[in-house]
């Protein structure tokens, strides 16, 4: 499709152009606005940038200067850092507590966390991982497996607790089946555990309310998976002979969704073109630009979470053996989380994660205090509902910046159930 896709491209500059020959024909506009969205439809959307540059924390624009904490074959950890000048907001960014956001890796890019990422900057030191493109990842540096999705997730909260004595986790969708492995394991191990989680729209039970995704996880066997949606990354990419569940793929099942809605959008810009409405045809190109960016899925890490999450339902049923960095099997027991708060959102018309999927993490997590213990269903939201636009900023957030600073500084010990404790000292205070 590449380079019929250029080719509409420079087609529409031609026809929109009104000093060449082709720009003076009466249906010029009409034939420029056809051509770019056929440019549109074809052409290739490399990954988003972050572009946060600014936030304004109380009426103080704070500069963000974005850098990698920690690469891995797979994924980076990205950090945002906020720099000011005025020193009583110096002072009080250094106070707010750190926030590990664990994107999706699932079909877009931690872009689309962009939202999630602004309104948590504002109260908050961010942490992201940003997973990385499989079809770009060299065949040299192996597989990626679900497994090494947990032991992921568990470096880099290990990393934060050493920065800052501790932290709190954000899961968004899919992620949240593997963090709380990760966490799980680490409880058991009789390690320090984030002060909170908060779970987002998640599959922790997938078998409550299913939903489209959850019936084609369901009713298609393994096998049919991987013979089906499995293809090797061709040579003109990093990751040439790689096994991958292509992007590509994942969008057609995003689109089929929802069909005639983005069909009538892709219409509704055509006809914007034609008007000229700049601020319309501007909103739907950064629109798109997100949901069309997508990126490739090891094949390992895929089917894994095929038959762990969505046919053997392996979380809910205790069943569940994560491999760790050393090569020992490890049972996944969410039982044994006892110190880390846990708070769970869920959207009303949510679509992709259904009711009661993500809120059934309360009662497998029955170490933790039910005190300790929140749950949220945000009213009107669907799925992108629950971490980005004006349901996320309006209702969602305030509920999650409450619950973390609620548990900012209960930290009971690892090994015992939530106690109260005697305040920190002033010393270990200005640590943290």
């Amino acid at each position: 499709m590449e380079p019929f896709a250029d080719l509409a491209a420079s087609a529409a500059k031609v026809y929109s152009n009104p000093l060449s020959l082709f720009g003076q024909n009466p249906f010029a506009q009409r034939i420029s606005a056809g051509y770019d969205l056929m440019h549109r439809l074809g052409k290739d959307y490399e990954k988003p940038e972050f572009g946060l540059s600014t936030v304004d924390v109380d009426g103080v624009a704070v500069a963000i200067h974005e850098r990698i904490e920690i690469t891995k074959p797979f994924c980076e950890l990205r950090r945002f850092k906020r720099f000011s000048d005025d020193t009583a907001t110096l002072a009080k960014l250094k106070g707010q507590p750190a926030v590990l956001i664990v994107a999706p890796l699932s079909g877009h890019y931690a872009t689309l966390l962009r939202d999630t990422v602004k309104t948590m900057l504002k109260d908050h030191k961010v942490y992201i991982t940003d997973w990385k493109n499989a079809r770009l990842v060299p065949l040299a540096e192996g597989e990626f497996h679900l497994d090494d999705y947990v032991n992921y997730v568990q470096e880099f909260i290990r990393h934060l607790q050493g920065t800052y004595g501790n932290c709190h986790v954000i899961s968004v969708c899919q992620p949240t089946v593997p963090v709380l492995a990760a966490v799980s394991l680490m409880a058991t191990r009789g390690e320090l555990t984030p002060l909170t989680m908060t779970m987002m729209g998640g599959p922790i039970d997938a078998r409550k309310s299913p939903t489209a995704v959850n019936n084609l996880a369901m009713n298609k066997s393994y096998e049919w998976f991987e013979n089906n949606v499995i293809y090797r990354v061709p040579t003109n990419f990093p990751g040439a002979g790689r096994r991958v569940y292509p992007g590509f793929l994942q969008h057609s099942g995003f689109v089929a969704m929802n069909p005639s809605n983005h069909a009538k959008s892709h219409y509704d810009y055509f006809k914007d073109l034609i008007k000229g409405d700049d601020a319309s045809t501007e909103a739907h190109r950064k629109f798109y630009d997100e949901y069309n960016a997508v990126l490739d899925m090891d094949a390992s890490y895929y089917l894994e979470t095929i038959r762990v999450v969505f046919q053997e339902y392996s979380l809910v049923n205790g069943t569940w053996d994560v491999r760790g960095v050393n090569g020992a099997l490890e049972r996944v027991r969410p039982q044994d989380i006892t110190s880390t708060a846990l708070f769970s959102v869920e959207g009303e018309l949510d679509d992709i994660s259904g009711s009661g999927q993500t809120e059934a993490v309360h009662s497998i997590c029955s170490g933790v205090p039910n005190a300790r213990k929140k749950h949220l269903e945000a009213k009107g939201a669907g799925h992108y509902g629950i971490f980005s636009g004006r349901r996320w900023r309006d209702i969602v957030y305030p509920e999650v910046k409450s619950f973390i600073l609620t548990n900012a500084l209960v930290q009971p010990s690892a090994q015992m159930p939530a106690v109260a404790t005697k305040p920190a000292s002033k010393k270990a205070a200005r640590k943290a």
